[in-house]
């Protein structure tokens, strides 16, 4: 183990690309588990923009940099290595390492650990972006409670805006779906907006405006008024790394994972948000906690046989059951 075992070639066990809360909670389990760490940190979270995460254990209503300004804090103790730059190029070596560049020096590590999350792509509407995580919300689970009976619009048309207008009307009773053009609804979704007296307006919208409420001014010069908007964005990757090392998307473009976190790629993991997981803190920082154990269990293991010994199976235990 790190510590004990001769680095060898590689200067790092494993380098985590990605300091949200997925790869904030990867880095503070491998530091605790006595591994090399290099923690590379590409910039603010997804949620920077938001006044308070909420949901959070011990931490309700916590600004999010403040969330990461503690995450940072407490990897103090251990060998994890925190530097202010994401990863630039990643290289495969035949011995199953892995070369990674940021900017112009290349380390070796034994395994990689993904939490570069997703960019939302938000609707090309003027003031909306100015708005993002001030009054115009993603999750009503983070931002439904200081909502709370407020008058509430979702942006969103289909299936996915019928979905988060039904989800939102369980925060407030004064909802409207704006779909912004036509709805693209069904007969029965229609009904089920009527049922629990969600206004559907499918005008064009020109703009958005307001500070601490949003003024939304349609095509027909008509002006309304909410407290604040949800949607749901559609979502790329914030890194393309994953892709170009060869782990397998799904069709949405999300890195597809097992249960333990792993990719497609052998010695690669990857948490939180980019692998389609519940994009919320708590979710996020549990995927990176069972990553990393996963990572680390493999770490184990190899050591175990470099040193001579093995894991040995029970005799009723299915084969490749325990096995790295």
């Amino acid at each position: 183990m790190a510590g004990a075992m001769d680095m060898g070639a590689y200067e790092y066990d494993a380098v985590i690309v990605g300091a949200g809360p997925a790869g904030l909670n990867a880095a503070l389990v491998l530091g605790g588990a006595r591994r090399r760490v290099l923690l590379l940190d590409g910039g603010p979270p997804r949620n920077v923009t938001a006044q308070a995460a909420h949901g959070v254990f011990t931490r309700d209503g916590t600004p999010p940099a403040d969330l990461k300004t503690v995450g940072l804090e407490q990897l103090a103790p251990y060998d994890v290595t925190v530097l202010g730059t994401p990863a630039r190029e990643i290289r495969p070596e035949d011995d199953g390492t892995f070369s990674v560049r940021y900017e112009q020096r290349w380390v070796r590590a034994r395994r990689l650990l993904f939490a570069t999350g997703v960019r939302d792509v938000l609707p090309r509407i003027p003031g909306l972006r100015e708005r993002w995580g001030r009054t115009v919300h993603h999750c009503p689970y983070c931002d439904g409670w200081p909502n709370r009976a407020a008058r509430l619009a979702v942006l969103g048309s289909h299936q996915e805006g019928h979905h988060l207008a039904l989800s939102v009307r369980s925060w407030s009773d004064h909802i409207s779906l704006l779909t912004n053009g036509p709805d693209e609804l069904t007969p029965a979704q229609r009904r089920d907006l009527r049922e629990l007296d969600i206004e559907r307006c499918d005008r064009p919208i020109r703009h958005f405006s307001g500070r601490d409420t949003v003024r939304v001014t349609f095509e027909d010069g008509e002006v309304r008024e909410y407290d604040a908007i949800f949607l749901n964005p559609a979502q790329v990757q914030r890194s393309r790394l994953p892709e170009l090392l060869g782990c397998e998307l799904d069709e949405k473009s999300r890195v597809i994972v097992n249960e333990n976190g792993m990719t497609s790629r052998r010695g690669v993991w990857a948490a939180g948000d980019m692998t389609g997981a519940p994009q919320y803190v708590m979710s996020a920082a549990a995927s990176g906690m069972v990553a990393a154990v996963s990572l680390n269990s493999t770490l184990i293991h190899e050591d175990v046989r470099r040193g001579g010994a093995a894991f040995h199976p029970s005799p009723d235990e299915e084969k490749g059951v325990g096995e790295a």
